[in-house]
Protein backbone atom coordinates (compact mmCIF):
# COMPACT_ATOMS: atom_id res chain seq x y z
CA UNK A 1 0.00 0.00 0.00
CA UNK A 2 2.53 2.26 0.68
CA UNK A 3 4.65 1.64 -2.21
CA UNK A 4 1.10 2.39 -4.09
CA UNK A 5 0.71 5.42 -2.21
CA UNK A 6 3.87 6.77 -3.53
CA UNK A 7 3.93 5.85 -6.79
CA UNK A 8 0.62 7.63 -7.06
CA UNK A 9 1.66 10.69 -5.25
CA UNK A 10 4.72 10.86 -7.93
CA UNK A 11 2.05 10.92 -10.73
CA UNK A 12 0.04 13.86 -9.37
CA UNK A 13 3.18 15.81 -8.71
CA UNK A 14 4.22 15.52 -11.99
CA UNK A 15 0.95 16.38 -13.79
CA UNK A 16 0.15 18.60 -11.29
CA UNK A 17 2.91 20.12 -9.51
CA UNK A 18 4.42 20.81 -6.25
CA UNK A 19 1.29 20.83 -2.96
CA UNK A 20 0.72 23.05 -0.93
CA UNK A 21 3.03 21.80 2.17
CA UNK A 22 0.55 24.06 4.75
CA UNK A 23 -1.67 20.64 4.32
CA UNK A 24 1.23 18.21 4.69
CA UNK A 25 -0.27 15.45 6.87
CA UNK A 26 -3.48 16.39 7.29
CA UNK A 27 -6.28 13.83 7.94
CA UNK A 28 -6.99 12.04 4.55
CA UNK A 29 -4.86 14.42 2.57
CA UNK A 30 -2.02 12.65 2.63
CA UNK A 31 -2.58 9.88 -0.06
CA UNK A 32 -5.40 9.67 -2.75
CA UNK A 33 -6.07 5.91 -2.20
CA UNK A 34 -8.33 6.39 1.21
CA UNK A 35 -10.32 8.56 -1.00
CA UNK A 36 -10.65 6.61 -3.74
CA UNK A 37 -11.39 3.85 -1.86
CA UNK A 38 -14.23 5.69 -0.02
CA UNK A 39 -15.74 6.63 -3.88
CA UNK A 40 -15.57 2.92 -4.76
CA UNK A 41 -17.04 1.52 -1.68
CA UNK A 42 -19.44 4.65 -2.46
CA UNK A 43 -20.71 3.15 -5.64
CA UNK A 44 -20.85 -0.53 -4.76
CA UNK A 45 -23.23 0.52 -2.59
CA UNK A 46 -25.61 2.17 -4.25
CA UNK A 47 -25.32 -0.47 -7.01
CA UNK A 48 -25.55 -3.39 -4.34
CA UNK A 49 -27.96 -1.45 -1.57
CA UNK A 50 -31.31 -1.55 -3.75
CA UNK A 51 -30.46 -5.59 -4.81
CA UNK A 52 -30.22 -6.04 -0.97
CA UNK A 53 -33.11 -4.16 0.14
CA UNK A 54 -35.74 -5.38 -2.32
CA UNK A 55 -37.32 -8.17 -0.39
CA UNK A 56 -37.03 -6.43 3.02
CA UNK A 57 -38.99 -3.87 5.00
CA UNK A 58 -38.04 -0.39 4.62
CA UNK A 59 -36.40 1.62 7.97
CA UNK A 60 -37.85 4.06 9.35
CA UNK A 61 -34.19 6.29 10.21
CA UNK A 62 -37.20 8.97 11.34
CA UNK A 63 -34.70 10.15 14.71
CA UNK A 64 -31.77 9.61 12.84
CA UNK A 65 -32.68 11.59 10.12
CA UNK A 66 -33.34 14.24 12.40
CA UNK A 67 -30.17 13.98 14.31
CA UNK A 68 -28.19 13.56 10.81
CA UNK A 69 -29.94 16.64 9.01
CA UNK A 70 -29.69 18.30 12.37
CA UNK A 71 -25.85 17.85 12.45
CA UNK A 72 -25.20 18.78 8.92
CA UNK A 73 -27.33 22.29 9.08
CA UNK A 74 -25.25 23.00 11.81
CA UNK A 75 -21.80 22.21 10.24
CA UNK A 76 -23.25 24.21 7.24
CA UNK A 77 -23.60 27.69 9.06
CA UNK A 78 -20.63 27.15 10.60
CA UNK A 79 -18.56 26.78 7.51
CA UNK A 80 -20.42 29.43 5.63
CA UNK A 81 -19.74 31.86 9.28
CA UNK A 82 -16.39 31.01 8.94
CA UNK A 83 -16.16 31.51 5.24
CA UNK A 84 -17.46 35.06 5.19
CA UNK A 85 -15.49 36.33 8.36
CA UNK A 86 -12.04 34.43 6.85
CA UNK A 87 -12.84 36.18 3.50
CA UNK A 88 -13.46 39.56 4.67
CA UNK A 89 -10.61 39.35 7.37
CA UNK A 90 -8.14 38.69 4.56
CA UNK A 91 -9.55 41.08 2.72
CA UNK A 92 -10.06 38.90 -0.38
CA UNK A 93 -10.56 40.20 -4.04
CA UNK A 94 -13.69 38.95 -5.47
CA UNK A 95 -12.42 38.80 -8.72
CA UNK A 96 -8.55 37.21 -8.47
CA UNK A 97 -7.24 35.58 -5.02
CA UNK A 98 -4.24 33.76 -4.83
CA UNK A 99 -3.52 31.29 -2.75
CA UNK A 100 -0.40 33.18 -0.22
CA UNK A 101 -1.93 36.52 0.13
CA UNK A 102 -4.42 36.36 3.59
CA UNK A 103 -1.98 35.92 5.95
CA UNK A 104 -3.63 34.32 8.63
CA UNK A 105 -7.20 34.41 7.30
CA UNK A 106 -5.65 31.73 4.42
CA UNK A 107 -5.23 29.43 7.23
CA UNK A 108 -8.79 30.24 8.74
CA UNK A 109 -10.06 29.23 4.83
CA UNK A 110 -7.62 26.07 4.58
CA UNK A 111 -9.26 24.80 7.96
CA UNK A 112 -12.82 25.21 7.33
CA UNK A 113 -12.16 23.97 3.46
CA UNK A 114 -10.88 20.95 5.31
CA UNK A 115 -14.05 20.26 6.61
CA UNK A 116 -16.02 21.15 3.63
CA UNK A 117 -13.83 18.26 2.37
CA UNK A 118 -14.57 16.11 4.87
CA UNK A 119 -18.62 16.95 4.89
CA UNK A 120 -18.47 15.41 1.49
CA UNK A 121 -17.70 12.04 3.19
CA UNK A 122 -20.51 12.66 5.78
CA UNK A 123 -22.82 13.44 2.97
CA UNK A 124 -22.39 9.60 1.46
CA UNK A 125 -25.37 9.06 4.01
CA UNK A 126 -27.99 11.09 2.02
CA UNK A 127 -27.76 8.01 -0.28
CA UNK A 128 -27.45 5.43 2.21
CA UNK A 129 -30.74 6.72 3.61
CA UNK A 130 -32.32 6.37 0.67
CA UNK A 131 -31.32 2.86 -0.01
CA UNK A 132 -32.41 1.50 3.16
CA UNK A 133 -36.16 3.74 3.76
CA UNK A 134 -36.21 1.78 -0.54
CA UNK A 135 -36.62 5.64 -2.12
CA UNK A 136 -34.57 4.59 -5.07
CA UNK A 137 -36.27 7.27 -7.23
CA UNK A 138 -34.38 9.06 -5.45
CA UNK A 139 -31.13 8.18 -6.69
CA UNK A 140 -30.80 9.63 -9.80
CA UNK A 141 -27.60 9.72 -12.08
CA UNK A 142 -27.51 13.48 -10.65
CA UNK A 143 -27.40 12.26 -7.14
CA UNK A 144 -24.63 9.80 -7.40
CA UNK A 145 -22.16 11.80 -9.80
CA UNK A 146 -22.34 14.87 -7.54
CA UNK A 147 -21.87 12.95 -4.53
CA UNK A 148 -19.31 10.41 -6.02
CA UNK A 149 -17.19 13.64 -7.59
CA UNK A 150 -17.38 16.02 -5.23
CA UNK A 151 -15.29 14.25 -2.64
CA UNK A 152 -12.48 13.56 -5.32
CA UNK A 153 -12.22 16.43 -6.43
CA UNK A 154 -12.12 18.40 -3.31
CA UNK A 155 -9.40 15.85 -2.03
CA UNK A 156 -7.19 18.15 -5.37
CA UNK A 157 -8.19 21.15 -4.39
CA UNK A 158 -7.16 20.79 -0.56
CA UNK A 159 -3.90 19.68 -2.23
CA UNK A 160 -3.38 21.97 -4.35
CA UNK A 161 -5.33 25.09 -4.35
CA UNK A 162 -6.80 25.09 -0.73
CA UNK A 163 -7.96 28.65 -0.40
CA UNK A 164 -7.72 31.56 -2.69
CA UNK A 165 -10.13 31.45 -5.37
CA UNK A 166 -11.41 28.40 -4.32
CA UNK A 167 -13.30 30.15 -1.18
CA UNK A 168 -16.86 31.09 -3.74
CA UNK A 169 -18.28 27.64 -4.41
CA UNK A 170 -17.73 26.64 -0.78
CA UNK A 171 -19.12 29.35 0.64
CA UNK A 172 -22.48 29.45 -1.20
CA UNK A 173 -22.54 25.62 -1.02
CA UNK A 174 -22.64 25.87 2.67
CA UNK A 175 -25.53 28.80 2.30
CA UNK A 176 -27.60 26.72 0.42
CA UNK A 177 -27.18 23.32 2.37
CA UNK A 178 -28.20 25.02 5.19
CA UNK A 179 -31.32 25.70 3.31
CA UNK A 180 -31.33 21.93 2.54
CA UNK A 181 -30.39 20.08 5.54
CA UNK A 182 -32.86 22.01 7.58
CA UNK A 183 -35.32 21.37 5.10
CA UNK A 184 -34.66 17.44 5.30
CA UNK A 185 -34.36 17.76 8.81
CA UNK A 186 -37.62 18.71 9.51
CA UNK A 187 -40.00 17.21 6.65
CA UNK A 188 -38.59 13.60 8.56
CA UNK A 189 -40.91 14.85 11.53
CA UNK A 190 -44.57 14.53 10.35
CA UNK A 191 -45.87 17.15 11.67
CA UNK A 192 -43.63 19.75 10.35
CA UNK A 193 -44.24 18.64 6.49
CA UNK A 194 -47.44 20.65 5.56
CA UNK A 195 -45.29 24.21 7.00
CA UNK A 196 -42.42 22.91 4.14
CA UNK A 197 -42.75 25.42 1.68
CA UNK A 198 -39.06 26.23 0.32
CA UNK A 199 -38.72 22.76 -1.35
CA UNK A 200 -38.55 24.10 -4.88
CA UNK A 201 -36.68 27.22 -4.21
CA UNK A 202 -33.66 25.27 -2.93
CA UNK A 203 -32.98 23.84 -6.66
CA UNK A 204 -33.31 27.18 -7.88
CA UNK A 205 -30.88 28.29 -5.16
CA UNK A 206 -28.57 25.62 -6.67
CA UNK A 207 -28.77 27.02 -9.79
CA UNK A 208 -27.86 30.18 -9.05
CA UNK A 209 -25.51 29.12 -6.66
CA UNK A 210 -23.83 27.65 -10.03
CA UNK A 211 -24.01 30.55 -12.37
CA UNK A 212 -22.69 33.01 -9.52
CA UNK A 213 -19.71 30.47 -9.39
CA UNK A 214 -19.11 30.63 -13.04
CA UNK A 215 -19.21 33.74 -13.26
CA UNK A 216 -16.77 34.47 -10.46
CA UNK A 217 -14.29 31.95 -11.52
CA UNK A 218 -14.62 33.43 -14.96
CA UNK A 219 -13.16 36.92 -13.56
CA UNK A 220 -10.12 34.89 -12.52
CA UNK A 221 -9.64 33.92 -15.89
CA UNK A 222 -10.67 37.64 -17.23
CA UNK A 223 -8.27 39.32 -14.69
CA UNK A 224 -5.54 36.30 -13.63
CA UNK A 225 -3.56 36.75 -10.61
CA UNK A 226 -1.78 33.91 -9.58
CA UNK A 227 -4.02 31.61 -8.49
CA UNK A 228 -3.77 28.47 -11.13
CA UNK A 229 -5.56 29.06 -14.80
CA UNK A 230 -6.30 25.56 -15.03
CA UNK A 231 -8.19 25.29 -11.73
CA UNK A 232 -10.36 27.56 -12.92
CA UNK A 233 -11.31 26.26 -15.96
CA UNK A 234 -11.74 22.92 -14.56
CA UNK A 235 -14.12 24.49 -12.14
CA UNK A 236 -16.18 26.13 -14.90
CA UNK A 237 -16.50 23.36 -16.56
CA UNK A 238 -17.90 21.00 -13.45
CA UNK A 239 -20.24 24.05 -12.83
CA UNK A 240 -21.60 23.57 -17.15
CA UNK A 241 -22.12 19.73 -16.06
CA UNK A 242 -24.45 20.75 -12.70
CA UNK A 243 -26.12 23.38 -14.56
CA UNK A 244 -27.16 20.44 -17.45
CA UNK A 245 -28.08 18.11 -15.01
CA UNK A 246 -29.89 20.30 -11.77
CA UNK A 247 -31.74 21.87 -14.88
CA UNK A 248 -32.87 18.43 -16.19
CA UNK A 249 -33.90 17.20 -12.35
CA UNK A 250 -35.94 20.91 -12.28
CA UNK A 251 -37.92 20.06 -15.64
CA UNK A 252 -38.76 16.85 -14.73
CA UNK A 253 -39.42 17.57 -10.76
CA UNK A 254 -41.40 20.97 -10.99
CA UNK A 255 -42.77 21.46 -14.60
CA UNK A 256 -43.45 17.95 -15.43
CA UNK A 257 -45.52 17.80 -12.42
CA UNK A 258 -47.24 20.72 -12.76
CA UNK A 259 -48.08 20.30 -16.22
CA UNK A 260 -49.34 16.71 -14.90
CA UNK A 261 -51.81 18.44 -12.80
CA UNK A 262 -52.80 20.82 -14.88
CA UNK A 263 -54.22 17.21 -17.01
CA UNK A 264 -55.40 15.70 -13.63
CA UNK A 265 -57.46 19.06 -13.39
CA UNK A 266 -58.98 19.12 -16.89
CA UNK A 267 -59.71 15.32 -16.53
CA UNK A 268 -61.56 15.57 -13.48
CA UNK A 269 -63.55 18.90 -14.70
CA UNK A 270 -64.34 16.44 -18.09
CA UNK A 271 -65.80 13.45 -15.58
CA UNK A 272 -67.71 15.35 -14.03
CA UNK A 273 -69.32 16.98 -16.91
CA UNK A 274 -69.65 13.80 -18.09
CA UNK A 275 -71.01 12.71 -14.92
CA UNK A 276 -73.85 15.29 -14.84
CA UNK A 277 -74.83 13.96 -18.83
CA UNK A 278 -74.59 10.51 -18.24
CA UNK A 279 -77.24 11.49 -14.78
CA UNK A 280 -79.62 13.36 -16.48
CA UNK A 281 -80.19 11.01 -18.92
CA UNK A 282 -80.24 8.17 -16.89
CA UNK A 283 -83.16 10.58 -15.19
CA UNK A 284 -84.69 10.55 -18.47
CA UNK A 285 -84.76 6.75 -18.61
CA UNK A 286 -86.08 6.47 -15.34
CA UNK A 287 -89.31 8.89 -16.24
CA UNK A 288 -89.85 7.33 -19.74
CA UNK A 289 -89.82 3.67 -18.27
CA UNK A 290 -92.32 4.97 -15.40
CA UNK A 291 -94.63 5.97 -17.55
CA UNK A 292 -94.75 3.27 -20.16
CA UNK A 293 -95.24 1.52 -16.98
CA UNK A 294 -98.39 4.05 -16.38
CA UNK A 295 -99.69 3.35 -20.04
Amino acid sequence: MELMDKTINSYFDVWLGPRDPRVKGWLLLENYTPTFIFSVLYLLIVWLGPKYMRNKQPFSCRGILVVYNLGLTLLSLYMFYELVTGVLEGGYNFFCQDTHSGGEADMKIIRVLWWYYFSKLIEFMDTFFFILRKNNHQITVLHVYHHATMLNIWWFVMNWVPCGHSYFGATLNSFIHVLMYSYYGLSAVPAMRPYLWWKKYITQGQLIQFVLTIFQTSCGVVWPCAFPQGWLYFQISYMISLIILFTNFYIQTYNKKASSRRKEYQNGSTAVANGYTNSFSSLENNVKQRKQRKD
